[in-house]
C-alpha cells in the first residue's frame, strides 16, 4: 500500500515537472549566469592554486638562497664561524635556521629554542643524495605552520650534515587570503555587470521572439500583410527575412485563392445564365409537344429549335472542358509545317453553309509557298472560332482570311466588314462568356475567343484585335516559324 502511494505521488510529481513551463527569458538568464559561474569557479580555483604554489615556491627559493650562502660559509670554515651575521639578517625577515650533523644533532646555534631535527627516512635519502629538501607547509614538527628547506653540506666530499631554514607561512597565507578576498570581490562585480548585460541581451532576444510570435499569430488569423524588421546581424535577422518571404508567398497565394474563388463564382453565374435560356426553351418545347399545345405545322420548327439549343449546350460543355484542359497544360501540340492555302480551304469548306445563310462570302488570300507551323487540329479550332464570330456579326458581307510571310513569323488575318466592336470593349472579348453584342439573346458563347487566346499562346504566338463600331473587325494572328521557336 505504501509503495502504491509513493508511486502515485512520484507520477504526479513527474507530470507536474513535465507541465512546468519556464520562460525563455529566464532560460537565457540562467544559461548566461551558469556559464559565467562555472567559468569563474574554474578560473578562481586555478588562480588560487597558481598563487598558492607561486607564493610557496618564492618563499622556498628565498630560503634556498640564504641556505646556499650559509653552506658557503660552512665549507670555508668551522661551524659557528661568521654565522652570527646571518642570524640578525634572517631574524629581521622572520627566518630561523640551524646547522645539524648526520645524527640530526643541532650544531648551530648551540643554545636555542629550535627543536631537534626529526627528518623521515625518505627526507634523509633526499639529503644524502646531495639534493635540497623542500617542504611548503609543515604543521607537525614545529610549533607553528612553516615552510622549510634542508640543504646538505659536505666536508672532504663527505656528507657532514645540513642546513635547515624555516619561515612561518602565516605571511603567505595572509597574502593568499587577501588575494582570495580581492578575487571574490572582482567575481561579484563581474557577475553583477554580466547580469545586467544578460538582462539587456535577453530582453532584446525575447522582444524579437515576441514580435515573431505576434506575426505568427496574425498569419494564423489570416492577416498576411506582416513585415518583421530584417538585419544581417545574426540568425534572427535571417529568420525574419525567411518569415517575410513566407508571409509574402502566403499573401500571394491568398490573393490567388480569392481571385480563383471570384472567377469560380463568376463562372458559375455565367454558366447558369447561359444554360438557363436553352434549357428553358427546350423544356417549353417538350412540354408543348407532350400536351399538344404546339400546332402541327409548328412542331417541326419547335423540334429544330430544341435540337439547336441542345447543340448549344453540348458546345458549351465541350468548350468548358477544352478551356480547362488548356489552362491546366493537359493539351499536347503535335506541330508540323502546314500549307496555308490547304488549311484555309478547310475552314472555308466547313463554314461555307453558315456563311451562305447570312449572305456572307468567305475569301482566301495566300501567297505561294506560305507555310504555317503548328498543330493542324488546334489551328483549325482557332480559325473556326474566329471565322464563326465573324459570320455571326456580319450580314451580306465579306470575310477575308489571308496570310503574309514575315521574317520571323507568319501573319494570319481574319477580317470582316460587319458590326465591329466598341474600342472600349476590345480587351474584353477574351473573357469567358463575353458577347460582343450583349443585346442579342442568342449567338456564340464568349468561351470561343478565350480558347483561341490560350491556344495561340501554346503555339508561342500572339493575337491582336483591331475594330471600330460599324466598321468591321480584324483579328491578326502571329505564329513564329519553325526555326524561330524558343528551344
Amino acid at each position: 500500500m505504501a509503495e502504491t502511494s509513493f508511486s502515485i505521488q512520484y507520477g504526479e510529481l513527474a507530470i507536474n515537472l513535465k507541465n512546468t513551463r519556464i520562460k525563455y527569458f529566464y532560460q537565457l538568464i540562467a544559461s548566461h549566469m551558469s556559464i559565467l559561474l562555472i567559468a569563474f569557479l574554474v578560473l578562481s580555483i586555478l588562480f588560487v592554486r597558481f598563487v598558492d604554489d607561486f607564493a610557496y615556491a618564492e618563499k622556498a627559493e628565498e630560503l634556498e638562497k640564504y641556505g646556499g650562502q650559509i653552506i658557503q660559509e660552512l665549507e670555508r670554515a668551522r661551524p659557528g664561524t661568521n654565522l652570527q651575521s646571518y642570524v640578525s639578517i634572517l631574524k629581521a625577515q622572520n627566518i630561523s635556521f640551524i646547522v645539524f650533523d648526520q645524527q640530526s644533532r643541532i650544531m648551530y646555534p648551540v643554545s636555542g629554542s629550535f627543536p631537534p631535527v626529526e627528518l623521515t627516512p625518505e627526507e634523509w635519502n633526499v639529503i644524502e643524495r646531495g639534493e635540497t629538501l623542500t617542504v611548503n607547509r609543515d604543521v607537525e614538527r614545529f610549533e607553528l605552520s612553516v615552510t622549510f628547506v634542508a640543504m646538505p653540506y659536505f666536508e672532504n666530499e663527505q656528507l657532514a650534515g645540513g642546513v635547515l631554514l624555516a619561515a612561518p607561512v602565516s605571511g603567505v597565507s595572509e597574502m593568499i587570503a587577501e588575494l582570495n578576498k580581492t578575487l571574490v570581490t572582482a567575481v561579484l562585480i563581474a557577475l553583477a555587470i554580466a547580469l545586467l548585460l544578460s538582462l539587456g541581451l535577453s530582453k532584446m532576444h525575447v522582444s524579437r521572439i515576441k514580435r515573431m510570435r505576434k506575426a505568427t499569430s496574425m498569419i494564423s488569423e489570416g492577416h498576411y500583410d506582416v513585415n518583421l524588421p530584417e538585419s544581417n546581424f545574426d540568425e534572427f535577422g535571417d529568420l525574419a527575412h525567411d518569415f517575410n518571404k513566407m508571409a509574402a508567398k502566403l499573401q500571394q497565394s491568398n490573393e490567388e485563392i480569392d481571385r480563383l474563388e471570384n472567377r469560380r463564382r463568376q463562372f458559375m453565374a455565367d454558366v447558369s445564365h447561359e444554360m438557363r435560356t436553352p434549357l428553358t426553351t427546350i423544356a417549353g418545347i417538350m412540354e408543348g409537344l407532350r400536351n399538344n399545345m404546339i400546332e402541327e405545322n409548328q412542331r417541326e420548327k419547335g423540334i429544330r429549335l430544341a435540337s439547336e439549343e441542345t447543340k448549344r449546350l453540348i458546345r458549351l460543355v465541350n468548350e468548358n472542358l477544352d478551356y480547362e484542359k488548356i489552362r491546366s497544360n493537359q493539351v499536347t501540340l503535335t506541330k508540323e509545317e502546314i500549307e496555308a492555302d490547304e488549311l484555309l480551304e478547310i475552314i472555308k469548306e466547313q463554314l461555307y453553309l453558315q456563311a451562305k445563310e447570312k449572305g456572307n462570302q468567305i475569301v482566301i488570300q495566300t501567297n505561294p509557298g506560305d507555310v504555317i507551323y503548328g498543330d493542324m487540329d488546334r489551328l483549325i479550332q482557332i480559325l473556326m472560332n474566329i471565322v464563326k464570330n465573324a459570320i455571326q456579326f456580319t450580314e451580306k458581307g465579306v470575310i477575308t482570311i489571308s496570310t503574309h510571310r514575315e521574317a520571323k513569323q507568319m501573319k494570319v488575318t481574319v477580317e470582316d466588314n460587319g458590326e465591329g466592336i466598341d474600342v472600349e470593349e476590345i480587351d474584353l472579348v477574351w473573357r469567358r462568356f463575353y458577347k460582343a453584342d450583349l443585346s442579342r439573346g442568342s449567338g456564340q458563347f464568349g468561351l470561343g475567343l478565350s480558347i483561341v487566346k490560350q491556344l495561340v499562346s501554346l503555339h508561342e504566338g500572339e493575337i491582336q484585335v483591331e475594330s471600330e463600331k460599324g466598321q468591321g473587325t480584324k483579328f491578326i494572328i502571329l505564329l513564329p516559324h519553325k526555326n524561330e521557336l524558343r528551344s
